[in-house]
């Protein structure tokens, strides 16, 4: 299903614990919760690894988004994305010692839940309960709920079966990215974006901690995984939302609504969409970790607005990245397309990734009281090495503050 180049690839993830993902929906109304799942899992000779893009409908998702025609970009797309699988195990068996902290992660605009692979499965892997949300505001490139087959749908009983296993009496309803109309100031559009998918955040939280308390559940994805293992699985008092440009503004609308987040980790945020008035609010240590090549004055600016003499609040920026280092796309193309399409860097995509995901990991330790080894890694929080900058590579004058 698509030609690839064998060196090309999301990388494995390097924790102790192998890693398995599964689908969650409920209810299947547009107003549910809808999240891909990674969890440390048990090895399995059984298990596959599903296909990184889930179906053709997303390949139309990212046409729509990058404004190019749906029929042509879906072969391209399927040519080059089509084979990746992702680096963990479909419906494998949950199995941990002790409880696992939890982190809900937003995609960026565009996005969806499984583009951020490479970042879930490293902290599922480091053993981390992540809940990768699929946003429904009409910011991801495409998602879909279900609605009740009519009568007549019913009578035909010859509904296209889709790729997972959908519950018989439903149909899927698609959800795809809204441009912005010619003349429609982004702001409001955006802001209102923003509160929803904080909600969608504490939604999925909401869920996961019923799921923690043994409430029966029914998972409209009719998948093999049982549920029932996860009881008492997840540390709720420990709990950090993190996410990458639309998802980082994410991030701090969530932290203000939700105390229950001790922590947050935003990927070169875009702060556009965010009202002034909640900066003050928000009273939870964040960690802002940039590209070198996507910020500007102003949105750094309205970061520097966070900061506080009481609660930590850290930035870094990783040498010779771009917005696109944080999402698995800079893993999956060569050189000359990658840089051609602004996926890539003048930076190894796996070692920006790596520098991102330890410093990431030292700050949840920090922040959750975690007792791991991750301390090794603190030094990179305030920016010691060769490929970060402690702060940022962009000069913002402090009347802009």
């Amino acid at each position: 299903m698509g030609n690839t180049c064998s060196n090309l690839g999301i990388p494995p993830a390097k924790g102790p614990h192998p890693v398995g993902c599964t689908d969650f929906m409920m209810d299947h109304t547009e107003k549910g919760s809808f999240f891909r799942l990674y969890y440390p899992c048990q090895e399995s000779e059984k298990a596959e690894k599903p296909d990184w893009v889930p179906c053709r409908e997303y390949f139309n998702g990212l046409a729509d988004f990058m404004k190019i025609n749906r029929s042509l970009s879906e072969r391209i797309f399927n040519y080059l994305f089509g084979s990746f699988k992702i680096p963990a195990y479909m419906d494998a068996p949950f199995r941990c010692n002790g409880k696992c902290p939890v982190v809900i992660f937003s995609h960026g605009l565009g996005a969806f839940r499984t583009l951020y692979s490479a970042i879930c499965a490293e902290l599922a892997s480091q053993g981390f309960i992540v809940a990768s949300v699929e946003h429904r505001d009409q910011s991801a490139s495409a998602t879909y709920y279900f609605r009740e087959k009519t009568e007549s749908e019913k009578a035909k009983g010859n509904s296209p079966k889709t790729p997972d296993s959908s519950p018989d009496d439903m149909v899927r309803e698609w959800i795809y990215y809204r441009a912005l109309q010619h003349g429609e100031s982004e702001f409001p559009l955006r802001n209102k974006q923003v509160k929803q998918r904080a909600d969608e955040c504490i939604l999925a939280l909401d869920k996961l901690a019923e799921i923690n308390s043994g409430t029966p559940m029914q998972n409209v994805l009719q998948t093999q995984f049982d549920w029932t293992t996860l009881e008492n699985s997840m540390d709720m008092c420990r709990i950090a939302v993190m996410g990458h440009s639309f998802g980082g503004a994410t991030v701090i609308e969530a932290l203000c609504k939700e105390v229950k987040f001790k922590c947050g980790i935003a990927l070169d945020a875009w702060m556009h969409p965010l009202d002034d008035e909640i900066f003050p609010r928000v009273k939870q240590p964040i960690f802002f970790i940039n590209s070198e090549k996507f910020q500007w004055a102003g949105n750094i600016s309205r970061m520097k607005k966070l900061d506080s003499a009481v609660i930590q609040r850290k930035m870094i920026t990783i040498r010779g990245t771009v917005h696109q280092s944080f999402p698995d796309f800079t893993f999956l193309t060569g050189n000359w397309i990658g840089k051609l399409m602004k996926l890539k860097g003048e930076i190894d995509p796996e070692l920006a990734i790596d520098l991102s995901n330890k410093a990431s990991l030292a700050f949840l330790q920090r922040h959750l009281g975690l007792e791991r080894n991750f301390n090794q890694w603190d030094p990179l929080i305030d920016g010691e090495d060769t490929n970060l900058i402690q702060g940022t590579n962009v000069t913002v004058l402090q009347s802009a503050i």
